[in-house]
């Protein structure tokens, strides 16, 4: 599918990417500490001005919790092997962070390989995606069954009880995942465990409530972010889906993946991963030179691109159109 106004394919544009994969470890560090210092600046700030109002403590945890978004994103980086040059190194850091995000490592970098690798396919839904149903799929649903689905994509489900569900409970064991593999497993149980211990000396030093009154905010707070960002990164109007036989995994990365243009510090805060349809041709890209992408490889501007007011107008999206090859809302596919 090449690019409106230019001759350049997917492909070709992947080749053109090579050169920015290449990670900057003083950089990289830098990006580490200016995201996990605030963070934890925030949450002692939070847990300091209780005493005086829980209004004071709310001005904290909502930066906080896009703080945490970022060391997310971290952590993401850290699953494509694009944070640091070593394995090693990637990985401890995913898993340290995991614990503070709640996402075991292991299994989380599993689920979005998966994801990566099947994003935009019909044929192989299921694992690391936004349940996603075809107007004919839906129409041939027993009532039940769409009644169900009409709730599962309802914006109070998927950006906040989802969420809350998906971080706090889901991922505390290996769901669809493990395959009998004992590594899996040990990665959520590591990671509970560590939550655990860590959630323990907290509470001994500052008492329950003080604890849950900060930690939990911060972790729905920052989900529902998260979940958000992940949603309009693939449910736009104009995404990617095609027949197993029909799917091209670079075309689906490239126009299955939006250009969610957020403006000014919200693109730093986010770690960039607006710039998704680049990330997702090649996912080896640190976050902090996808504006350099852009910048130099001025062809990615325009594709899948989404402003932060437009995005809103996603959320009325439900239902893959495979005629008219576009997401349409429910009173849409009613009309057909």
């Amino acid at each position: 599918m090449p690019i409106d106004g230019d001759t350049r394919s997917a492909r070709d544009l992947l080749k053109a990417l090579a050169r920015y994969r290449e990670p900057d470890h003083g950089r990289s560090i830098l990006e580490l500490a200016v995201t996990a210092i605030p963070f934890v600046v925030l949450c002692v700030a939070a847990w300091w001005v209780m005493p005086i109002s829980y209004w004071l403590t709310l001005v904290f945890i909502v930066p906080a919790a896009i703080f945490l978004v970022r060391l997310f994103m971290i952590q993401h980086d850290c699953g494509h092997g694009a944070f640091f040059r070593h394995r090693a190194a990637n990985d401890w850091v995913g898993r340290i962070l995991g614990v503070l995000t709640f996402t075991p490592y292991d299994v989380w970098r599993r689920s979005h390989a998966t994801h990566h690798a099947t994003s935009g396919n019909l044929d192989k839904r299921g694992v690391g995606d936004v349940d996603t149903h075809t107007v004919r799929e839906y129409q041939s649903m027993p009532r039940w069954r769409r009644i169900a689905y009409r709730l599962h994509r309802h914006p109070l489900i998927l950006f906040g009880i989802g969420p809350v569900y998906y971080f706090l409970l889901r991922n505390r064991l290996p769901v669809g995942i493990s395959n009998g593999d004992r590594r899996f497993w040990m990665s959520a149980m590591g990671t509970n465990l560590t939550i655990f211990t860590v959630a323990a000396i907290l509470i001994y030093l500052l008492g329950p409530w003080p604890f849950l009154l900060v930690q939990l905010p911060v972790i729905i707070l920052a989900s529902s972010i998260g979940v958000w960002l992940f949603y309009v990164q693939h449910q736009f109007e104009t995404t990617y889906w095609e027949s197993d036989a029909d799917w091209n995994v670079h075309d689906a990365a490239l126009h299955g993946s939006s250009h969610y243009r957020l403006p000014g510090i919200l693109g730093w805060l986010t770690a960039h991963i607006g710039v998704h349809h680049v990330h997702h041709l090649s996912s080896r890209i640190p976050y902090y030179r996808l504006p350099q992408v852009l910048r130099e490889i001025p062809e990615f501007e325009p594709i899948g691109r989404i402003t932060l007011l437009q995005s809103l107008g996603c959320v009325r999206l439900h239902l893959w159109d495979e005629d008219q090859h576009r997401l349409i809302s429910f009173a849409e596919a009613a009309t057909r």
